[in-house]
Order: structure tokens, then C-alpha cells, then sequence
């Protein structure tokens, strides 16, 4: 495995591993994937941002991808970011998630970041809150119920994860 920057010749593959996620799980709320074009959209802006955009490529074929982003645009949260992550269903549980956010937060604390948030979709989604408690993210809270997908009302896990002292 060969976590890397993402390319903008990547994000047909990363469109491809949103998608699924966004048709099958509740890792995140949208419900209609996005057109290549928006993910290129996102990309770019990450990228002119200077945050980290990582793929995980096995075999030469993109098996994950990790960002991290600002958490919100206030000049007050500048030093803290969050991050996403998202592996291709065929390749799951093998360790890219893990590689894939390590890399994303030794580039933030290269930034000078202060903490790294994740907000999770459903607090049942037990590989990602797992992963992320054993990259030493401790569960900070929980808004319960505030998305409606695939008929159910869905919970939001909120992470986050010291980087610089």
C-alpha cells in the first residue's frame, strides 16, 4: 500500500468510493453522491487550502481516501481541522483507514493544527468511532438524531484529538 497526495487524475476513484458510501452507509448524511465535477470541486478546495488530501492506491487503483479540512471558516478555529475518511468497500479492514489517517494527522501537526475533529455518522458505525479511539480521538459528545437517511433517524458521534501542544 502507497498512501500519497491525491491527484486531480485520482478523483474519478475517490467519486467512486463516495458514492458507495453515500448509496449504502451512514458515514455521511448526503444522499445523493456527488457528480465527479463537485468532488473535483472539493479537492481543489482543499488542496488550494494547503490541508492534506491522501490516497491509499494498492495495486495502482485507489483503495481509500483521507482529508482533513478547516472545521469552520472563523479566523478563531484556524488551528483546528477536520478530517474524513473513506475506504472502498472491497478493501475494508485492512489497515488503510488506520495508514490513511496517520498520515493526515502528522501533515496537520506539520500545519501547526491544535486538534483534529471527527464528526461520524451513526454512533453505530463502530469501525469508524473504533478507529479513531485507537488513533487517540476520545468521544467528546453525541447530537442524537439529527439526520433523517434510509428512514431512520441517525445520530452524529463528535471526536477530537490533540495534535500540538
Amino acid at each position: 500500500m502507497l498512501v500519497r497526495a491525491c491527484s486531480v487524475t485520482d478523483i474519478d476513484e475517490v467519486q467512486a468510493i463516495y458514492a458507495h458510501h453515500v448509496r449504502t452507509g451512514l458515514g455521511t448524511f448526503e444522499e445523493s453522491p456527488p457528480s465527479v465535477e463537485e468532488m473535483q470541486r472539493r479537492f481543489a478546495a482543499v488542496a488550494s487550502a494547503n490541508y492534506p488530501f491522501l490516497v491509499a492506491e494498492i495495486d495502482g487503483r485507489v483503495a481509500g481516501y483521507a482529508y482533513a479540512a478547516p472545521f469552520r471558516p472563523r479566523a478563531a478555529y484556524r488551528y483546528t481541522s477536520e478530517s474524513s475518511v473513506y475506504v472502498a468497500a472491497d478493501t475494508q479492514r485492512r489497515g488503510i483507514g488506520r495508514a490513511l489517517m496517520l498520515q493526515v494527522i502528522a501533515d496537520c501537526q506539520k500545519l501547526g493544527h491544535r486538534q483534529l475533529l471527527a464528526v461520524i455518522g451513526d454512533s453505530g458505525n463502530a469501525g469508524s468511532v473504533g478507529l479513531h479511539s485507537a488513533l487517540g480521538f476520545a468521544r467528546v459528545g453525541l447530537f442524537t438524531k439529527v439526520g433523517f437517511k434510509f428512514q431512520r433517524w441517525v445520530d452524529v458521534v463528535l471526536m477530537q484529538r490533540a495534535l500540538n501542544p
